[in-house]
């Protein structure tokens, strides 16, 4: 009798199991109707750009040890737009961004991007903490 009881519970968990199978059948319709609409927001109309431009100026940073590019070079940038520091680096750092109020931002071994905003003209100096180098002369305006 314990014998038959096995193979009976088996053939009833495998029924229930075959159920699940059948309400599978159902989902799929939802997950069809809501992927519809996914794929014409992501196409975007025709001749619409996927993202916009970014506004501002993108300054990119490589430091190598105690070797820093760009090297105290001279970059405009506009006031009230956004500058993009993207550094890519052999080591974590901090930047001290000489402005008004001064900043102070860290940036990871790898790549980090960093973005700096301004509200007062003037030349604003972004320098590498550790090595003390220059890093970028920002003449906002």
């Amino acid at each position: 009798m314990v014998l038959l009881a096995a193979p009976l519970a088996a053939t009833l968990l495998l029924a229930g199991c075959g159920e699940d199978t059948t309400r599978t059948d159902d989902a799929p319709a939802p997950a069809a109707s809501s992927s519809a609409p996914v794929s014409p927001s992501a196409a975007g109309s025709p001749g619409t750009p996927a993202a916009p431009e970014p506004k501002g100026v993108v300054v990119d940073v490589t430091v190598e040890g105690e070797s820093i590019e760009p090297n105290g070079e001279r970059v405009e940038a506009e006031l009230g737009e956004p500058v993009i520091l993207h550094v890519t680096s052999d080591r974590a750092g901090e930047l001290h961004v000489h402005s008004t109020p001064e900043q102070e931002v860290e940036f990871d071994e790898g790549e980090t991007r960093i973005e700096l905003s301004f509200d007062q003209p003037g030349i604003v100096e972004v320098e590498d903490h550790e090595s003390g180098l220059v890093v970028v002369q920002l003449q906002v305006s």
